[in-house]
């Protein structure tokens, strides 16, 4: 990131306030709510090193954490582990040096943690320079897996800081980050779309039926991104919010992404030949930046073969397994989806995916299997939207046999159902609003599969759409839908229709209750689902 991004960075912070003087905000045992005050965006001295975005977890699986920060200066991380708040008991490690390859961020895979336990941790840097000078310590909290049953509370939601609604210290920011950390999750899944690198944020822009929305703003954020300084500047974008570092320094989080971490509906083959906002026409060649850039800045473990790769699955406990999978880096191209066999052009998992999905689910025993998905399974969603042509999503929109994308997934279903797999719930986000659908058999075009639920929520700090129309392959039934009236579009967070959903497992007769639930923190709708034996 430049000096010159920094420096106005930080003038827009001191004009509106957002600049306090270095408060920790120690983060609470478990069954306690935090203090008020977020790690704080840190300017330092020039004889201090700061950490300006705080910190993050995340990919927290068996005894083992990813521990995420960035300095201001080529610095070596260290982190102190504790399972108490005073830090009675902590243990010391030495992180990796944050330098100038990874944009100064650094992250730390931490092993030895006890099961079921909140953990404490204190991160800082010594300045490379001269050894001798540390940061102030930065200190957060995550929960540890169980190894045996217990209570689970994890939320899901995706679309950070879209459509140009980005920082409104009027509106007190991205409050939903602090509406669902007062639910005190086990950890968070952001399902996409974690930032808008194809979204410049204006200084204002007009609120539909009046008023202004101002927001803070960054000279990497005036433009599309396109270089990997760029795609960079938009996660520290949306670490500048007080609510959000608050959040990221308590919640363990598993990070999915989506389309607008590069560009809109954005495929390998596509080209940016016809928008004159880019200079950069190669989607690839931005793609790769992308990975790279969310790679540094989100709590991601990296595969051991395969750098970007993001799908993984994660136990909770005997009662939960989460599979995170990716529908972006594996797909064919946006068409039609008339294919009626499944090869390469069609697919949207890949073969590889598909595979290493179809053996995770058989060898899980936990009693839920979640499916983490960035994008609904029967929700059309048009590549190009005026026109009603081309599949972005699953979806193809003829209402019949599987064809195109449809191929893969209908393969993947009648798997589960002929392999008895038992408890799988589908959780997605991506299209601006919450839902929840009941895929039945009996209602579809394709009826070789088990019933199931897919649950949908979403934006996070972005415009409200929808709802979509649904496709009748796989028998969706809409239980619940909450969107903007019909003919609005593009509603700011302060319309109200900003969404996140809470999944509760009962610890003893471990029932899933999935919840719905809005900006204020009130639920809309809540299913119980009793698990099969």
């Amino acid at each position: 990131m430049t000096s010159t991004r920094w420096r106005y960075a930080r003038r827009t912070l001191l004009r509106d306030g957002g600049l306090a003087a270095f408060g920790l905000g120690l983060v609470a045992p478990a069954g306690r709510a935090l203090a008020q005050a977020a790690p704080a965006i840190v300017v330092a001295d020039s004889m201090r090193v700061a950490m300006p975005y705080g910190v993050q977890v995340g990919d927290v699986v068996g005894d083992r954490a990813i521990l995420w920060s960035r300095a201001d200066r080529p610095a070596q991380m260290l982190v102190e582990i504790a399972t108490t708040e005073s830090f009675a008991d902590a243990r010391e490690l030495r992180g990796p040096a944050a330098l100038e390859d990874s944009d100064l961020t650094a992250k730390l895979d931490v092993g030895g943690l006890p099961p079921g336990q909140r953990v404490f941790y204190r991160v800082r840097f010594r300045d490379l320079a001269d050894f001798t000078t540390d940061s102030e310590p930065v200190v957060g909290s995550f929960v540890v897996p169980p190894a045996w049953r217990a209570p689970v509370r994890f939320l899901w939601s995706g679309d950070t800081a879209g459509q140009g609604w980005g920082i409104n210290p009027d509106f007190g920011g991205m409050r939903i980050y602090e509406v669902m950390r007062q639910r005190r999750p086990d950890f968070f899944i952001h399902s996409g779309d974690t930032i808008y690198a194809d979204g410049p944020i204006p200084a204002e822009k007009e609120i539909p039926g009046g008023g202004i929305w101002k927001n803070l703003t960054t000279e990497a954020k005036s433009k599309v991104a396109e270089t990997l300084d760029e795609f960079r500047a938009n996660y520290a974008y949306n670490l500048m919010d007080d609510n959000v570092r608050r959040f990221n320094a308590e919640v363990a989080m598993f990070a999915q992404w989506d389309d607008h971490e590069v560009t809109n509906n954005w495929y390998w083959q596509k080209r940016m030949d016809a928008d004159e906002r880019y200079k950069e026409k190669s989607v690839a060649v931005m793609a790769a930046r992308g990975s790279r850039a969310f790679m540094d800045y989100m709590p991601v473990r990296q595969h051991p073969l395969e750098r970007d790769r993001i799908y993984d699955s994660f136990r909770w406990g005997p009662s939960l397994e989460v599979f995170r999978i990716d529908l972006r880096s594996y797909r064919g191209p946006n068409t039609d989806g008339l294919e009626t066999e499944l090869g390469p052009s069609a697919r949207i998992l890949g073969a590889e995916q598909a595979r290493w999905l179809k053996r995770a689910l058989l060898a899980s025993d936990a009693t839920w299997k979640v499916i983490a998905c960035d994008m609904p399974i029967g929700l059309i969603v048009w590549d190009d939207f005026r026109n009603r042509r081309g599949s972005e999503a699953i979806a193809q929109g003829d209402m019949g046999e599987p064809k195109g994308r449809e191929l893969e997934f209908a393969d993947l279903l009648t798997f589960i159902a002929r392999n008895d797999v038992r408890n799988v719930v589908w959780l997605t986000a991506d299209v601006h609003y919450t839902a929840a659908h009941y895929y039945d058999p009996a209602a579809a075009r394709y009826r070789d599969f088990k019933p199931f639920w897919e649950f949908v929520s979403g934006p996070l700090n972005a415009g409200s759409f929808g709802p979509n129309e649904l496709d009748a392959t796989f028998g969706p039934q809409v239980r619940f839908v909450k969107a903007p009236p019909e003919g609005q579009a593009n509603l700011p967070p302060s319309a109200g229709l900003q969404f996140f959903g809470q999944v509760d497992i009962d610890g003893t007769t471990e029932q899933m209750t999935v919840s719905l639930c809005d900006l204020a923190g009130e639920v809309l709708f809540k299913q119980e689902l009793t698990p099969e034996t």
